[in-house]
């Protein structure tokens, strides 16, 4: 009997830390969105414990006062010359936005999203405005509980088939280095927004739907003893072996933004986007395979449809619509 209770409270610490790792990322480009109050209301009888906030909005991170949410907040790109001029400026940025809200659950700051490595004027100003917020969060005694990190985007990538022969295009090392070399400093993960959709839709003739939609009823890619059954798995894969090789072994993944749209464009359907959602939540605590067994922490993208989004495809992303129905009965943790 004891042996049996042992092995009970292992299983129920495992799927503890297994099935809490489907987050939402909560974007407001919408005129006829419900209020702020009525979304963590959502996000909480939904059972949905980490958000993606992508900016820090006031309202909500009112709303979010005492609840149970995780959140992950961003310096959006537009504040980065602010948080990257001074030391000063980050430290009003942080106590602005974070300090003062002691009783909400802050996980992560994401310090700019999807920057381009050629944007001469923002791209030089991430990694000052990534030591900038840890400094401060460090100064407030946050340091063990919130992790300061940047999103980026696949089109960092350059090799890329197969998983194993991932790296970083040549031209972004400048870039990306130094912010590996700060996330290995300070134990914090890399955050990727990792869409199939848009693999799939850019080359339909190499890439099947089954394959980008978890559906395919076997192993489509064979990399050396890894085999890979769908196209999340192997981006994923794709960017860990690009860290790798840029001096970031050990650096985690937090998808930090995946989804499919259910109308505006090609292979953009209701069907499919309900496969797609259903099968990554289902996959997500299983890992990858080259990381089999440690759960992948990711937010879906995103919480509504958002009509004021734009081009088309851009507004169908949502997991509900504006008027707070479902539209594919997820099961979240």
């Amino acid at each position: 009997m004891a042996t049996l209770l042992i092995i009970l409270g292992l299983l129920a610490s495992f799927l503890d830390t297994t099935e809490s790792q489907i987050g939402v990322s909560y974007g407001m480009f919408g005129n006829n969105l419900p209020s702020e109050t009525d979304v963590i209301s959502l996000y909480n009888s939904n059972d949905i414990r980490l958000m993606r906030l992508y900016f820090p909005n006031q309202a909500a991170l009112q709303a979010l006062r005492g609840s149970n949410i995780e959140v992950m907040v961003g310096v959006q790109n537009s504040e980065l010359s602010y948080v990257a001029a001074s030391r000063n400026n980050s430290f009003d940025w942080v106590w602005r936005n974070i300090v003062t809200y002691s009783d909400v659950k802050f996980r992560y700051i994401s310090v700019g999203n999807e920057v381009n490595p050629s944007d001469g004027t923002l791209a030089p100003l991430v990694y000052i405005a990534l030591t900038n917020i840890r400094e401060a969060v460090v100064f407030y005694g946050l340091g063990n509980q919130i992790k300061v990190s940047t999103a980026i985007d696949t089109t960092l990538i350059g090799a890329n088939y197969p998983p194993s022969q991932g790296a970083f295009k040549a031209e972004v090392r400048a870039y990306i280095d130094p912010i590996i070399a700060f996330l290995v400093a300070n134990n914090a993960p890399l955050l990727v927004n990792v869409f199939p959709y848009f693999s799939y839709v850019d080359n339909p003739v190499d890439i099947s739907l089954a394959y980008a939609t978890f559906t395919s009823p076997g192993i489509v890619v064979q990399d050396g003893a890894l085999g890979y059954q769908n196209l999340f798995d192997a981006i994923v894969d794709v960017v860990y072996s690009a860290l790798e090789k840029a001096g970031g072994p050990w650096v985690e993944i937090v998808v930090s933004e995946t989804g499919w749209p259910s109308a505006g464009a090609s292979a953009a359907t209701f069907n499919n986007a309900r496969t797609y959602l259903r099968n990554m939540v289902a996959h997500a605590r299983w890992g990858t395979p080259k990381r089999p067994g440690r759960a992948i922490q990711t937010y879906l993208f995103s919480m509504f449809d958002e009509n004021n989004k734009e081009p088309q495809i851009e507004k169908n992303f949502g997991l509900f619509y504006p008027n707070q129905t479902t539209k594919y009965n997820l099961y979240f943790n």
